[in-house]
């Protein structure tokens, strides 16, 4: 099984594809799910597919539950620099965020799964999701009602900051909302020379990025993490004419609900204000990414006894200002309901930081992973039938 998992993780490795370009991905994964016997769901995708292990150990109460794991399948434009044996074959793409790993350990874990499922009381659909790195993948699954009868929802996810073997795993939020805000600012253009004769709106634009990252200090609760950054800005062609515009752009980072709202309102109340102050306007576009995700208690917890019945360490997740759209599949205004779901760490070997391009997974972790994420599974549906 390891050698056997081992191989189609160098070959996801070597044919890396990016965000909704993953045909050969796809097939890929559906070649090796149909020769283990298991089940293909006939959703209308694209890319990425859906696939199903269906228990058939029945429970006393004839209650039949249904939970998921997300796995992502794109690659990154990145140019490979690990110098492995098996390094990527498509020039200026690369599997530098672990994605290999998430398909292959997946794809392990049905297979696991599949092998025992008379001992398996319910049915785990697994996600093979495309588009994670555009972090709308999520919105192509659930274009299709692959979580009508979802009750919990698993995802996990490469980390190069721990040792295999090890876990990581906390309650409660472990990555943030992810917002995009985009800033015009109007002024009049004029001769370099005569600033009387129009409205600058380059100090304008200064005078925003200087109000927006006084937010944070002084609107929003000093234990809550969040974060502006203005990452962009741009004004003028040539050195001795005062444009008429200015351009800036940036992202803000969330955990709560409420200072998501409130940074919205108040990054529009900032932007608006300093530019009628400077006797300029300006137009803003607020872009809404993925929101925060939640890890529930007791899947948490299930994660740590888990990694422990099977010899792992568990240390606390660290808490990301990064962003995924797994937590896509937990939103209320999504699918009409509240999902519990947990998302967790498993260390690949310290190295490069993901999205570096000599980003590299120690294989020994492969089978592990696989392991562990079956025996989750299986134990969350037993549990399941005792709440």
């Amino acid at each position: 099984m390891e050698q056997y998992l081992i191989g189609q993780f160098e070959w996801f490795h070597r044919h890396p594809e990016l965000s909704y370009e993953e045909v050969d991905t796809t097939a890929k994964i559906r070649e090796l799910l149909t020769e283990a016997g298991i089940e293909i769901l006939p959703y209308p995708l694209a890319t990425g597919l859906v696939a199903a292990v269906r228990g058939s150990k029945e429970a006393v109460d004839g209650t039949e539950h249904t939970i998921a794991l997300r796995c992502d399948i794109d690659a990154l434009p990145i140019v490979e620099e690990t110098g492995i044996s098996y390094a990527s074959e498509c020039k200026g793409k690369m599997h530098a965020c672990g994605h290999d790993l998430h398909i292959t350990a997946g794809i392990g874990a049905a297979i696991l799964l599949q092998e025992c499922r008379e001992e398996l009381c319910g049915t785990v659909k697994f996600i093979f999701q495309p588009g994670e790195e555009d972090a709308r993948g999520a919105l192509k699954i659930l274009e299709t009602d692959v979580m009508d009868d979802v009750e919990r929802i698993w995802g996990f996810h490469a980390d190069p900051t721990n040792e295999v073997g090890v876990i990581g795993i906390r309650e409660g939020y472990v990555t943030a909302a992810v917002d995009r805000f985009a800033i015009r600012v109007k002024g009049i253009g004029c001769h370099g020379a005569h600033p009387d004769d129009g409205i600058d709106p380059i100090p304008v634009a200064a005078a925003i990025v200087q109000g927006l990252h006084s937010i944070i200090g002084r609107n929003i609760n000093a234990f809550h993490p969040a974060l502006l950054s203005v990452t962009r800005i741009q004004a003028g062609a040539t050195w001795n004419v005062i444009p008429a515009a200015a351009e800036l752009e940036g992202t803000v980072r969330t955990m709560q609900r409420e200072d998501r709202a409130l940074y919205q309102r108040r990054v529009r109340e900032t932007v608006e204000g300093t530019a009628a102050a400077y006797g300029a306007t300006a137009e803003i576009t607020w872009i809404e990414s993925a929101p925060a995700t939640y890890n529930d208690g007791k899947m948490a917890q299930l994660c740590e006894k888990i990694a422990q019945s099977q010899g792992m360490k568990t240390v606390p997740e660290e808490q990301s200002l990064g962003g995924d759209d797994f937590s896509y599949y937990m939103e209320e205004e999504r699918i009409g309901r509240q999902v519990p779901g947990c998302y967790l760490k498993i260390g690949t070997g310290v190295a490069h930081p993901i999205h570096h391009p000599a980003f590299c997974v120690d294989e020994n972790v492969i089978l592990p992973a696989a392991k562990y994420l079956a025996k989750v599974l299986a134990e969350d549906l037993d549990n399941m039938l005792n709440e």
